[in-house]
C-alpha cells in the first residue's frame, strides 16, 4: 500500500499531456505561447488544470540584410500561469552594419484570467489573459569603431523596459478557426533590441496585434499575423510586422512553424523593407 501511495504521488508530479493537440500554441519571438509575432491568451505546454507542462524553442528569421535568433523556455502551471525566458540575438550582414550584434534577455509572465478557448464553445466569451514582459539589452556589438556600445547612444532613453498586454483568444472548433486580438502597452524599439523610448517619443503607447488561424486538420494550422509597433527613434524607420505561417504538430512533443515574415525598415541608413523566411522548432510536453 505504501508503495502505491508513493507511486501515485510521483504520477501527480508528472505532466499529464491532457490538453488537445496544438492548444498550447507555438513559441512567440519573445518566448510566450501564441503565434510567431504575438502572444495569445493560451497557456504554453500540454498540462491541464491539474498538471503542468513546459517547452523549449529556437526561432530563426533571415531577411535580406539581417538575421534574428530567439531561443528560450516556457513553463505552464495548471493551465493558468505561464513563465517564460528568452534570449534574442540580432545581427547584420550588409556594410557598414555587417558586424552589428544586438542581444536582449526577456522574462515573461502570463495569467489566464477568464474564459476557456477549448471548452467555452457554447459561449461568445473568449479566453482572456494578461501578461508582462521584462526586457534588458546586453549592449551593442560590432560598432566599437564608431564609439557605439550602448543602445542609448543610438537615441534610446533606456536599455531596459516592460511590455504589458491583454490577449483575447477565441477558438471556433465548428469552423476550425482561431481568432486572437492582443493590445500591448509598450515603449520598445524593434521589440526592445534598440532600447526603449527615444527622441520621437518616450511614453507608453497602445499597439494592436491580430492573428487569424485555420486548422486545416488536427496537426496542421495555417494563419496570418499583424503587429503594430511604435516609432520612437529618428534613426529607425520602424514599421509594423506581419507574416503568413504554417505550423505542423506531428506530436505533442514537437512542433515546427514556417513563415514568410515582413519586418519593415530597420534603419534610415538602409531604407529597405526587410522580409524573408521564418523557421521555429519547439520541443516539450
Amino acid at each position: 500500500m505504501r508503495a502505491m501511495i508513493v507511486t501515485a504521488r510521483a504520477d501527480t508530479g508528472r505532466p499529464d499531456l491532457g490538453k488537445f493537440l496544438a492548444t498550447g500554441g507555438v513559441s512567440q519571438l519573445e518566448g510566450a505561447a501564441g503565434g510567431g509575432l504575438t502572444p495569445w491568451a493560451l497557456i504554453g505546454g500540454y498540462g491541464t488544470r491539474d498538471s503542468w507542462g513546459a517547452n523549449a524553442h529556437y526561432t530563426w528569421v533571415r531577411t535580406q540584410d539581417y538575421a534574428l535568433g530567439s531561443g528560450g523556455v516556457a513553463v505552464g502551471l495548471a493551465d493558468r500561469l505561464e513563465l517564460s525566458l528568452a534570449e534574442q540575438t540580432f545581427t547584420g550582414s550588409l556594410a557598414p552594419l555587417d558586424r552589428l550584434r544586438l542581444r536582449q534577455d526577456i522574462l515573461g509572465l502570463k495569467l489566464r484570467v477568464a474564459g476557456d478557448a477549448v471548452y467555452g464553445q457554447d459561449s461568445l466569451m473568449p479566453q482572456l489573459a494578461i501578461g508582462v514582459l521584462y526586457k534588458r539589452d546586453k549592449g551593442v556589438g560590432g560598432l566599437g569603431a564608431l564609439g557605439v556600445t550602448d543602445v542609448r547612444q543610438l537615441g534610446a532613453r533606456d536599455d531596459h523596459g516592460y511590455d504589458y498586454y491583454v490577449a483575447a483568444t477565441k477558438l471556433l472548433l465548428e469552423h476550425s478557426l482561431l481568432l486572437n486580438g492582443t493590445v500591448r502597452a509598450t515603449r520598445a524599439n524593434q521589440m526592445g533590441l534598440l532600447g526603449f523610448g527615444g527622441d520621437r517619443g518616450d511614453s507608453m503607447r497602445l499597439m494592436p496585434e491580430l492573428s487569424l488561424a485555420w486548422l486545416a486538420d488536427r496537426k496542421l494550422v495555417l494563419g496570418v499575423e499583424y503587429r503594430r509597433k511604435p516609432h520612437n527613434l529618428g534613426v529607425d524607420n520602424e514599421k509594423a510586422y506581419y507574416d503568413a505561417f504554417v505550423a505542423w504538430f506531428p506530436t505533442k512533443q514537437v512542433s515546427v512553424t514556417a513563415a514568410y515574415a515582413v519586418l519593415g525598415d530597420i534603419t534610415v541608413f538602409n531604407p529597405v523593407r526587410q522580409r524573408g523566411p521564418y523557421l521555429s522548432l519547439q520541443a516539450g510536453f
